[in-house]
């Protein structure tokens, strides 16, 4: 993993940390993307305030990527790694049983191997 990679891995961990409703399960961090599964529960502590307003709230989905996003650019242009940019929007899906989740949690795990096949990866691309 690479610096940016590295970056982006901590930056994930950092999401359970300064929001205590947050669980990450599985996730992967790929050269071009993540994968990643995350639980919200309801009625937790948004860390991010400096002083507790009494009314917790918890973030939205996009709000808690749009955190993560933010963050994570910031701390790669801060350490001159690369250009880097997020695309605006992310994929989503509801996960409804456990047999859903375990399917989710198999295809994060067997990612990494399907790389060397992705049409993103630069090893793939046709030079003319």
């Amino acid at each position: 993993m690479n610096g940016v990679g590295e970056i982006v891995n901590e930056r994930w961990g950092w999401l359970s940390e300064r929001y205590d409703y947050i669980e990450l399960d599985e996730y992967v961090v790929m050269p071009n993307h993540l994968h990643g599964i995350l639980t919200i529960r309801p009625g937790g502590a948004d860390r991010s305030r400096p002083v507790p307003t009494g009314k917790a709230k918890t973030k939205s989905l996009s709000e808690l990527i749009g955190a993560f996003k933010t963050t994570s650019s910031k701390r790669i242009r801060e350490g001159g790694l690369a250009f880097f940019q997020w695309q605006r929007s992310f994929h989503d899906h509801v996960i409804r049983d456990d047999e859903d989740l375990n399917r989710i949690r198999e295809y994060i795990r067997e990612n990494p191997a399907r790389w060397a096949f992705d049409e993103e990866n630069p090893e793939n691309q046709v030079k003319g």
